[in-house]
C-alpha cells in the first residue's frame, strides 16, 4: 500500500456501532458519524476533503467493512416494521 499524499491526511471510517453508524476520524480529530456511505461523502466535503474517491481511495482505512457494509441500521429498521 503506497502512502497518502501528504496534502491529503488519513481517514478512518470505524467499525460500525451497534446501531450501525460508524465514526469518521483523522488523526485524533472525529470529523462526524455517519449512518451511510452518503454521509462519509458529505463528512469529507465539509472537511474540505471532497477531492477524495471514498469507495476507491487508499486514503480511507475501512474497519469492520468496506463502503458497502452498514449492519445494524438497515436491521434495527426491518425488525421494527416486522413489530
Amino acid at each position: 500500500m503506497t502512502p497518502p499524499p501528504p496534502e491529503f491526511p488519513r481517514i478512518v471510517v470505524h467499525a460500525p456501532a451497534i446501531d450501525g453508524s460508524r465514526r469518521v476520524t483523522t488523526g485524533d480529530e472525529t470529523l462526524g458519524i455517519a449512518s451511510h456511505l452518503d454521509d462519509v461523502v458529505e463528512i469529507l466535503r465539509l472537511a474540505d476533503l471532497d477531492r477524495i474517491e471514498v469507495e476507491e481511495s487508499d486514503l480511507i482505512e475501512w474497519q469492520g467493512g468496506g463502503p458497502e457494509d452498514w449492519p445494524g441500521l438497515s436491521e434495527h429498521h426491518g425488525e421494527q416494521r416486522d413489530q
